[in-house]
């Protein structure tokens, strides 16, 4: 009879996947300090500190990327770059990179968009779909619940609030974040997810067979050691 992964198994893939989060944490932490260390007067750098406290990374393990990243231990070559190409069923994507090897890095991005039957465009090619947005979601939100989450987003500066099937998705510019984030935790609510993103301007809805490799393929890309971020406009079935 066969027996399902050991807790220890389970276990050593939560670590590496934690492992993983922390890296690219980590990268993001030292790539914003170096526009400075101090967090008062670097907002990339809060949302860097932020997400990382929220992932439970130990402050010592921040500071110790903010100095790197300030040039107080040594200077680091990470360089940002972006990738723009399309993936099955003409879906858009915006890859972003964090890497001091950009041959390695462009060449498992192509190979992973071509082994899903997709291809690399280039730069601008798919930017122009999407724009650079504030997104706070917030889940199992009830009509009145809705409600005040309306009126202390748009009082925060907010410039958009969707409601559908108990999630609402607060939209604002990427300047008004902080404070948009700020005054729906003021107003008690908890968000399960907040950033500021590339949301596109319309999303093409991809179903089966595309649907699937589609998913195979974002999983893979995230899997990359050098890949932040991606953003896709595709609309992928519930299940």
């Amino acid at each position: 009879m066969g027996r399902g992964p050991s807790i220890e198994g389970r276990k050593n893939a939560e670590d590496a996947k934690r492992g993983k989060i922390f890296t690219k944490l980590i990268r993001e932490i030292t790539v914003a300090a170096r526009n400075g260390g101090d967090p008062a007067s670097n907002a990339r750098l809060r949302m860097g500190i932020d997400k990382a406290l929220s992932a439970n990374m130990t402050k010592d393990t921040i500071e110790r990327a903010i100095k790197r990243g300030s040039g107080a231990e040594g200077s680091d070559n990470m360089q940002e770059l972006r990738y723009e190409g399309y993936g099955p069923g003409g879906v858009a994507l915006i890859i972003d990179t964090m890497t001091d090897n950009t041959v390695r890095t462009v060449a498992d991005v192509r190979h992973a968009l071509s082994k899903h039957g997709g291809n690399l465009g280039t730069s601008g090619s798919v930017a122009f779909q999407f724009a650079r947005i504030g997104e706070i979601v917030l889940d199992g939100t009830t009509p009145e619940q809705e409600e005040k989450i309306l009126e202390a987003a748009l009082e925060a500066g907010a410039d958009d609030v969707i409601s559908a099937s108990g999630r609402t998705t607060v939209l604002c510019a990427p300047e008004n974040f902080e404070a948009v984030k700020a005054g729906l935790v003021e107003a008690g609510f908890e968000p399960i997810s907040d950033d500021v993103v590339m949301r596109p301007a319309n999303r093409v809805a991809v179903s089966g067979e595309d649907a699937e490799t589609l998913a195979d393929l974002l999983e893979w890309l995230e899997e990359l050691d050098d890949v932040q971020e991606v953003y896709h406009n595709a609309s992928l079935p519930e299940s």
